[in-house]
Order: C-alpha cells, then structure tokens, then sequence
C-alpha cells in the first residue's frame, strides 16, 4: 500500500515527503500511497486523513533528474479516502452520542485556537520562498555576467532546484485553501451577531 506519516497543521508538501514517496513508487509499487493524518486538527472537529501519490509528471522530472517547472499543484495527487466503521462502532458512537439537541459550542464567537499558528507558519513559508527567490536572483546574475546561457545551465549541478520553490508554493497553497474553511463559519456568526446588535440598537434608540 506505502508508508504512513502524521502531519502538523497540513504541512506535507517537503522535499523529505517527496523524497520517500518517490522511493516507495519506484522501488516497491508505482500505486503506492503516503496515509498522512493531522492529530491536530482532527480533535478540534475536522477530521482529516489524506492520501497523496506523485504525480506521472513529478515522476518523469525525478526519474530523468530534470530541474524543469512543473505547477505546484500537480506535484502531489490527492486521492480520496472513504472510511467505513464497523456496526458495534456505531452503535457505540450513538451510546456516547449527548442526549440533549441543544449544540452551545456553535455559539462560541472565537476564532480558532491554530488559526494563529496557521498564520506564524504561513510567514515562514512565505520568508523561506522569498529565500529560494534569491538563490535564483543570484545565479541569474551569475549567467549574465558570463557566457553560460540557456537551458543547458540551469541543468548544472551548482543551479538551484526548481522542486525546492515549487513545494513551498503548494505548501503556501495549501495553508490559504486551510485558512479560508476556518474563518469561513466564523465570519458567518460575526456577521450573524453584529445584524443582531444593530437590531437590538434600532430597537431600543427608538422605543419611548
């Protein structure tokens, strides 16, 4: 099947990551898959377990050692993961299931607790492509002061790797897509309260 490995608020999109699933898919089985599971996530409610392989076209640059581009989103595929409980699990699951209908902690107006480190890790990877800009910037400036021009340079050993940036990328990606379910159902219940305020301001304004 391939390997298994937890995760730390999404993060996956590595070059260590990259690097065992392509051993995995070219040395054991080219269906073989990496289980990542966030601990984190899933006990504040959002259950999350993803199945990543590489791409047919990450594997050609890494088979043929090209230093090419390829879109960032297209260096994993995610496949879909359908988990299916047992009947004693579900009955088991009803038994611990609350009673009562009434649900308060959809009435909590705070945001997330890791949509903070969601944002501190999101600097980082932002910090850390504008360093992999300049490795770039830097050996531009290097081809134009000599004679080497073309593709053939960027396939020098003492080039930088393409990969490197693009992974940072979908990595940067993937936090976005992350931030943009979180806050989602918070700005619902911020714009919710704050018409019921105002309604509750008219309504008093205006009695005698």
């Amino acid at each position: 099947v391939g390997w298994y490995q937890s995760m730390y608020l999404g993060i996956y999109s590595t070059s260590s990551v990259l690097e065992s699933q392509f051993s995995y898919q070219t040395e054991l089985s080219p269906n073989a898959v990496v289980l990542l599971y966030d601990p984190l996530q899933s006990a504040h409610g959002n259950f999350c377990l993803k199945a990543f392989r590489l791409s047919d076209e990450c594997l050609k640059i890494k088979e043929e050692g090209l230093n090419t581009f390829i879109k960032p989103s297209n260096i994993f595929e995610e496949l879909p993961v359908k988990c299916v409980n047992s009947g004693l699990a579900q009955v088991m699951i009803q038994e611990l299931t609350p009673k009562t209908d009434i649900t308060l902690d959809r009435l909590d107006m705070s945001t997330h607790p890791y949509l903070e480190k969601h944002l501190e890790f999101l600097c980082g990877w932002v910090d850390e492509l504008a360093g992999e800009q300049q490795k770039f910037q830097f050996y531009t400036r290097h081809l134009a002061r000599g004679n080497h021009k073309g593709k053939d340079s960027w396939e020098a050993s003492e080039a930088p790797r393409r990969m490197e940036s693009l992974l940072v990328t979908n990595q940067i990606q993937n936090y976005c897509d992350q931030m943009d379910r979180f806050v989602g159902g918070s700005l619902g219940k911020l714009f919710l309260s704050g018409g019921l305020h105002k309604e509750e301001r008219s309504t008093s304004t205006s009695s005698p």
